[in-house]
């Protein structure tokens, strides 16, 4: 196998460097002699397969002989990073210990992901990456290859370390192989995962996929000889080809086509096309031809030639309605922006033999600087890694500054996120915010293509701790929390307390948890009332924390919701499963009106979702579209408590509609409402039917925040 490793990288490397490939491969050979991985065969043939999937990356030599020696330290207590650093340089030692040391920051990772020593070390071995990509980004490229060669023998692995791997695999290297630009790598990690993860979802898709391949590649080759043709007339050299999409991402589109109603049959852009042209000129003449012979479907257009991404992405995407109406997906993008896409950071490599310093490559590589910069700020370790999958990994929305520059933030980021972005300070004098030249809260969640100006005053403000609970959606990204709780640490001692006893009083006791202020202290770890109130004061501690802390001890019958006495305790709620798929809209047949214990079946509707039948309903029997029936069950039963909220607030038309809605929002059923008006002020009584104290806590939020409510409380009789 060294001999396929050493013809992929003759392409490309100089005949003088293959030499260190060769002599790394014979040191590692030696070094892991005797050594078997589980499933049996020798250790050699994992670093061997790591540096096989980075020849295809087309990285140096240097990398290549790194990859085949990551394991050697690791392995043997007799092989040091001075050896290799002897024996090969002080390069290819800087990259091998690099990826030592990821490896053991993941060895020291309890099996209890919830643990607090779990979030620890998750946390370190995140940190570490991320100073290992500042370093030097090689080796985070090498050990991507090597989780992907371990994700595809994980079946070896013991059932529960198989859930695990594939989780943190799902969780933090698939995105950050997308945050690197890396699709070929992306892909593959996700849907292994997912195979591991929810493997009755993944063999229903793949199932399926190999039903319908045959239609839905006919279709694609009918509308791909079509686009061909068009190119060819207008004179644009151009190769047209189908995308498939994978099983993942298939995975992900079936969940959001079932909010709408939608069944399987309707995805037809599981198949897109892909058309790569010469130079930039043909992407746009080639969009023209596309548009020219098919409708675009509005909403449905993306230009990231115009507008890169900063893992250095460029493309142009658009949705028509092609044959037969059908939407087909159309990629348009340069040959050498599809060597971008496919192999992201590393098409732009520092390193490769003979190429000078890319300054693109610099520019882009940015936003690493800036995260590292982010992520100083955040000091606890369950807030560091929530920061790193929210504010890196989550899908991202740009906007522009009035200026014309694109900011790239997380979906749902807000326009304090933008301010913090735009200057970490400017958070403390925003005042409130434009987007398209209209005034909008701050609360407003920003779209794609939004252009926002921050209103400023000319001294800083003092910022609301408002901004630091999730559940008022002030804020999205935990670094610009972080900012924010910073600014309240610094505030005095005795005002801090003051403040947080005032939200204690406010936001915590009126959840009528059976629990003293010494309780709660003692629950999220701090000995000292005083200094629990001070660390709500300064934002240390959060509502939303303290209320999660009381959601688990709740779960484990420590603490209780009381109910009012003269209301019944408890109130069953069921709903229907649609199995290895996950909720959908469902709706019960007139034909047959099952309940709960029948044995059903469900039949998926062309636009009502999941209609759900007993099994020996005469209609389902006699169905003769038998791929229209999904394997549907009772879920589980649970417990709502009813809680009885009172709402005072100054009288006004739309109040109770308001009121209302907010409650109905959040899922929340309303069993009765009174109101009742005392001169300009309305107070309004609810019986609410809630899952629990986390729930009660976000309610409060909602209510307060519908004009002209005045507070909420619990109302006991």
């Amino acid at each position: 196998m060294i001999n396929a490793l050493l013809a992929k990288a003759s392409d490309y490397v100089p005949e003088d460097k293959l030499e260190i490939i060769t002599t790394a491969y014979d040191f590692a050979e030696t070094a892991h002699n005797g050594q078997l991985r589980l499933s049996g065969e020798p250790f050699i043939i994992h670093p061997l397969q790591t540096a096989l999937l980075l020849a295809d990356l087309k990285l140096d030599a240097n990398t290549r002989a790194a990859a085949l020696l990551h394991d050697v330290v690791e392995d043997n207590e007799d092989i040091q990073v001075a050896d290799v650093e002897e024996k090969f340089g002080p390069e290819v030692a800087r990259l091998v210990d690099g990826v030592t040391k990821l490896t053991n920051a993941e060895l020291v990772t309890p099996g209890n992901a919830s643990s607090p020593q779990a979030g620890h070390a998750q946390a370190e071995t995140i940190r570490k990456m991320l100073m290992a990509m500042a370093l030097d980004i090689r080796v985070v490229l090498i050990k991507l290859a090597d989780r992907l060669h371990n994700m595809r023998t994980i079946q070896h692995l013991p059932p529960a370390k198989r859930v695990e791997k594939a989780q943190e695999t799902l969780d933090i290297y698939a995105p950050l192989a997308h945050r690197l630009g890396i699709w070929e790598i992306k892909w593959q990690l996700e849907d292994l995962a997912f195979q591991q993860l929810n493997p009755e979802s993944y063999r229903s898709i793949s199932g399926m996929l190999n039903t319908k391949r045959t239609e839905r590649e006919d279709y694609i080759w009918k509308v791909q000889g079509i686009l061909q043709g068009e190119l060819e007339i207008a004179g644009i050299q151009a190769e047209v080809t189908g995308r498939p999409k994978h099983i993942y991402s298939i995975h992900k589109k079936t969940l959001k086509y079932a909010e709408q109603t939608k069944s399987v049959d309707d995805i037809y852009d599981l198949f897109a096309l892909r058309v790569l042209v010469d130079d930039l000129a043909g992407c746009y003449a080639a969009l023209g031809i596309v548009h020219n012979r098919w409708r675009p479907l509005p909403g449905q257009f993306d230009d990231y030639i115009a507008n890169p991404k900063d893992n250095l992405y460029q493309s142009i995407h658009t949705t028509v309605l092609c044959e037969d109406g059908n939407s087909v997906e159309v990629q348009i993008r340069t040959h050498d922006m599809h060597n971008v896409s496919e192999y992201g950071v590393a098409a732009h490599w520092l390193y490769k033999e003979g190429r000078a310093k890319d300054a693109q490559f610099d520019q882009k590589m940015t936003w690493l600087r800036q995260l590292l910069e982010w992520q100083r700020d955040v000091s606890e370790a369950e807030e560091f890694v929530e920061s790193f999958k929210t504010d890196i990994f989550q899908n991202q929305v740009f906007v522009y500054t009035p200026a014309g520059d694109l900011k790239e933030l997380p979906a749902g980021s807000t326009p304090l996120d933008f301010a913090f972005r735009v200057h970490s300070d400017l958070i403390f004098r925003c005042i409130g915010s434009k987007v398209n030249g209209k005034l909008v809260p701050l609360t407003y969640k920003l779209q794609n293509g939004d252009t926002v100006q921050v209103l400023t005053s000319n001294t800083v403000r003092s910022p609301s701790l408002d901004w630091l609970n999730q559940e008022a959606g002030y804020i999205r990204t935990a670094s610009a929390r972080a900012r924010v709780r910073q600014w309240f640490k610094r505030q005095e001692r005795s005002a801090n307390i003051q403040r947080g006893r005032d939200i204690h009083n406010k936001q915590l006791k009126r959840l009528n948890a059976t629990m003293s202020d010494a309780e709660v202290a003692e629950m999220v770890g701090i000995a000292k009332v005083e200094d629990f109130f001070a660390a709500l004061g300064d934002g240390s501690v959060t509502v939303n924390q303290v209320v999660q802390k009381l959601s688990n001890k709740e779960a484990e019958n420590v603490v209780e919701i009381k109910p009012a006495a003269d209301l019944p305790s408890i109130l069953p709620s069921s709903a229907i499963e649609v199995l290895g798929v996950g909720d959908l809209l469902t709706s019960i047949a007139r034909c047959c009106s099952p309940i709960n214990g029948d044995e059903i079946t469900g039949y998926i509707t062309r636009s009502r979702g999941v209609t759900v039948h007993r099994r020996n309903c005469p209609n389902i029997l006699n169905e003769s579209e038998k791929e229209r029936l999904v394997t549907v069950g009772w879920g589980k039963t649970q417990t709502l408590y009813p809680v009885r909220i009172q709402v005072r607030a100054w009288d006004r038309v739309g109040l109770l509609r308001d009121v209302t809605t907010a409650v109905s929002d959040e899922g929340v059923n309303i069993a009765e409402c009174v109101s009742e008006e005392y001169a300009d002020m309305s107070i309004i009584t609810l019986t609410a039917h809630i899952r629990g104290i986390d729930q009660l806590s976000t309610l409060f939020f909602r209510l307060e925040g519908v004009k002209g409510v005045i507070g909420v409380t619990r109302a006991h009789s």
